[in-house]
């Protein structure tokens, strides 16, 4: 039986190795467009800062050695221009001949592409996409010859704040751009990312949310970039805008797609019966809301493309979904982490969601290189179960992260973190571990015992209506009224027991002690503000004088 592949890179060249280690008799054949067959894409924005040394560092198999190893054909610079399904024949392009390839099985891995922005100047030298070893090694050449000094990064996800954290490292001006109201859009709620743009902003990176590219400038090369906000120089622009399906090819042949991505089923299987599609180009389920979802990452392009090709081979495997998970490193001393669903996914999605963030040690305070994180996690109100997790910090953000991914992934509760035994030695963690710290404040604010107001919520309102208690140490927060913790032991001189007080504390903690003594004292309307003066920027309305 014959198994054609369109695509190398992750999702392509798994799937065709995996096939001849469960049938070593098939003929398993690649037909790639580029000369790179398996590469490592997310290593391009560490290659582009000089981490990564040499442009062969980036390549995890030529054609030759992965052919060796695995037994299959590769036919490169092969780009597939059509698909006769009824026929099972595939059309494509090398050397500038158009050629046919028959199959038996099909499976279909052309990846994506960058998405490039219809506007002017888009064609001027030092505008660059980055997709591939190529790309990232046209940026470093053209940096190095052209002397450049400024740089403007199109586009603040994941690849485009890590391409902005390597340039800033090489000793450029950086200057990142996005059209959404915050960094990291659809992957961190708001007030999330929010936090982590100030933290950018602080270490000199210039960010500009909210905010439309309407052309390149230059006269040749580029010098800069318009925009809704105005014009910023650099001297380079890279577009970082996110990437779509490369289907084009695919287009009235008769296979379900939706918004350019392939349509499968839990057993990678097409529309089509014997062809298959895994990573960029296709659609996977979600594992949270059952429906489809867009996830072009290397990890689910890996793991689908290992149930593809058992199937493919005659097995009945199941790839049961993604929850989204995703690592970003943004700086030295900060990193992100993601799983399962945002807040206002979760609200879209149809579910009760209650949220809560906090800010915890990353490991035992007195440890030397000791930080914290700033935390979020989601979770639907009636059942308790975890929908979803956020992390920010200096720390271990992947080891929190993936503590998440197993309670999104087998939905667990809450509660079923509370005595769980996470390793701990102060080097590596707290007694108890961030992540069930978390679950438990959580578990205080849905009980009633913790009552507060959000981020977001101070974000969009400022606290409105309430008096604002400094619960710090010594008085930090001008015009508030001032609070020693250790001090009280009956009523507070100045707090009125039904007057709304917004409990405020470096991070929270000190708050809910204060709102938990209230409360036996008869205070009725108190709220501490989650994160507190480490999240929020707390500002009191003094009166005039």
């Amino acid at each position: 039986m014959k198994v054609l592949v369109l695509g190398g890179v992750a999702a392509g060249t798994k799937a065709a190795a995996k096939l001849k280690r469960e049938d070593r008799s098939l003929e398993v054949k690649i037909l790639a467009k580029g000369k790179d067959i398996s590469y490592a894409g997310c290593g391009l924005p560490y290659y582009i800062g000089g981490v990564i040394a040499g442009r062969d560092d980036l390549i995890v198999n030529t054609p030759e050695k992965y052919s060796a190893l695995t037994g299959v054909t590769v036919v490169v610079g092969a780009e597939a221009i059509a698909v006769d399904f009824p026929a099972r024949k595939v059309t494509y392009i090398k050397d500038g001949v158009e050629a046919e390839e028959s199959y038996d099985k099909l499976i279909i891995a052309t990846g994506a592409e960058s998405i490039v922005p219809p506007v002017d100047g888009i064609g001027l030298k030092g505008v660059f996409k980055v997709r591939t070893p190529d790309d990232a090694e046209a940026i470093r050449e053209y940096a190095g010859k052209n002397g450049v000094r400024k740089a403007v990064v199109v586009g603040a996800g994941f690849i485009g704040l890590e391409i902005v954290e390597n340039l800033r490292k090489a000793g450029l001006s950086v200057t990142v751009m996005d059209m959404a109201g915050s960094i990291m859009p659809n992957a961190f709620d708001e007030e999330m990312a929010l936090w982590a743009g100030k933290r950018l902003e602080k270490a000199g990176i210039k960010v500009m949310t909210g905010t439309r590219l309407s052309a390149i400038a230059g006269n040749g090369s580029a010098d800069g970039v318009d925009t809704d906000k105005g014009h910023f120089d650099a001297d380079i622009v890279i577009l970082a805008l996110g990437v779509r399906p490369s289907t084009a090819f695919l287009k009235d042949s008769g296979i379900e797609m939706e918004k350019g991505a392939i349509v499968v089923g839990e057993d990678m299987q097409t529309s089509i019966r014997g062809v298959y599609a895994a990573g960029d180009c296709a659609l996977v389920r979600n594992r949270i809301t059952g429906g489809r979802m867009y996830s072009a990452m290397g990890s689910t392009a890996n793991i689908s493309a290992r149930v593809l090709a058992q199937n493919a081979a005659g097995g009945d495997k199941s790839y049961p979904g993604a929850v989204g998970t995703g690592v970003v490193r943004l700086l030295d001393t900060l990193s992100g982490g993601r799983t399962g669903l945002t807040e206002e996914a979760a609200l879209k999605a149809g579910f009760d969601a209650v949220s809560v963030v906090a800010v915890t040690d990353d490991k035992a305070h007195y440890y030397e290189g000791s930080s914290f994180f700033v935390m979020k996690l989601i979770a639907e109100r009636s059942t308790h179960r975890i929908l979803g997790f956020q992390v920010l910090g200096g720390g271990n953000v992947d080891k929190m992260t993936d503590i998440a991914v197993i309670a999104v992934t087998q939905g667990m509760k809450l509660e079923d973190f509370d005595a769980m035994d996470f390793a701990y030695a102060p080097p590596f963690s707290t007694a108890i571990s961030p992540f069930v710290q978390l679950c438990l404040i959580l578990e205080n604010k849905l009980s009633g015992d913790f009552e507060t107001m959000t981020p977001l919520e101070y974000l969009r309102t400022k606290g409105a209506g309430y008096k604002v208690v400094d619960v710090l140490p010594e008085r930090t927060i001008q015009g508030a009224h001032w609070v020693d913790l250790g001090k009280v032991d009956g009523p507070v001189e100045g707090l009125g027991k039904d007057e709304k007080l917004l409990l405020v504390c470096a991070r929270g903690k000190r708050g809910y002690f204060l709102q938990n003594r209230l409360k036996a004292y008869g205070y009725t309307a108190t709220r501490v503000l989650e994160g507190g003066l480490t999240v929020n920027d707390v500002r009191v309305d003094l009166p005039p004088s």
